[in-house]
């Protein structure tokens, strides 16, 4: 098993002063793993979870609104979501935040 395919969460984080910004780190049959970046203030679009999703807090910490619940979620945290709740997350803190989306 090679090398060239590995990559590391906590580096190159790609934080932006505009929007946030994701990359995806697993793009298999089976498995999507995106890893989000979002500078304070910034936060992700309200979608419905269209899966049922994991976060995994990589960095910082962010706010998880689960049908209108907010959930302070911080770093080393696996938050699960079930399919179809209505969810957004920001970072209301002053620090930047990260997070794995799988």
């Amino acid at each position: 098993m090679g090398g060239e395919h590995l990559k590391n969460v906590l580096e190159n984080i790609p934080y932006t002063d505009g929007q946030m910004r994701k990359r995806q780190l697993v793009d298999e049959k089976y498995l999507l793993v995106l890893q989000v970046a979002l500078k304070p203030g910034q936060q992700v679009p309200q979608p419905n979870a269209n899966s049922n999703v994991h976060l995994l807090i990589i960095e910082g910490q962010v706010i998880v609104t689960l049908d209108g619940n907010d959930v302070v979620t911080t770093k080393g945290a696996i938050r699960p979501i079930t399919f179809k709740t209505l969810m957004s997350i920001r970072n209301a803190s002053k620090e930047n935040a990260s997070f794995a989306q799988t």
